[in-house]
């Protein structure tokens, strides 16, 4: 097990693993995981990370059908300007490889940021913390885990 599923199930959260077969030549990793999991990619999201001017990490969780809004995600936490994450320091921070870098059960706790549209659904698809592993969950349990506050911080 991943320790996003470990967070959850030592948690009692309400979660469903589900895996697939991994192609490490698909193109895009959350697109792959709607696709092979027969999944609307408006529910399945990514889990990016951004650095802020002062080098603060932090999370940012978006629908893998559209791409992150770093200006508003730098007004979401309050900070004038956010870049991607330089994925070494991605890595280090949360512990998990790229590509499988779950929301949930990080080393270290990030400031996360989910995107409101995740609210529009009854239950969400994020990274287990690994390629072809993704958890199923309610965006508000996925809230509550993370310490996570929404944002419109994802576009189309």
């Amino acid at each position: 097990m991943t320790p996003a599923i470990d967070l959850l199930k030592k948690a009692k959260a309400a979660h469903t693993v589900h895996s697939y077969q991994h192609d490490p030549k698909a193109a895009s990793y959350g697109l792959e995981a709607a696709e092979k999991l027969g999944l609307q990619p408006e529910r399945v999201f990514k889990t990016l990370l951004a650095a802020s001017e002062k080098g603060e990490l932090l999370v940012a969780v978006v629908p893998v059908a559209g791409s992150l809004d770093l200006k508003a995600l730098a007004h979401a936490a309050g900070v004038k300007k956010a870049d991607m994450a330089d994925p070494q320091a991605a890595q280090r921070a949360t512990g998990y490889l790229l590509g499988g870098i779950s929301p949930l059960g990080q080393k270290k706790r990030l400031r996360t940021f989910i995107d409101q549209t995740a609210q529009d659904y009854p239950s969400i698809y994020v990274s287990a913390g690994r390629r072809g592993l993704e958890v199923e969950l309610a965006a508000a349990v996925l809230a509550q885990y993370t310490q996570a506050a929404f944002a419109s911080i994802g576009r189309e």
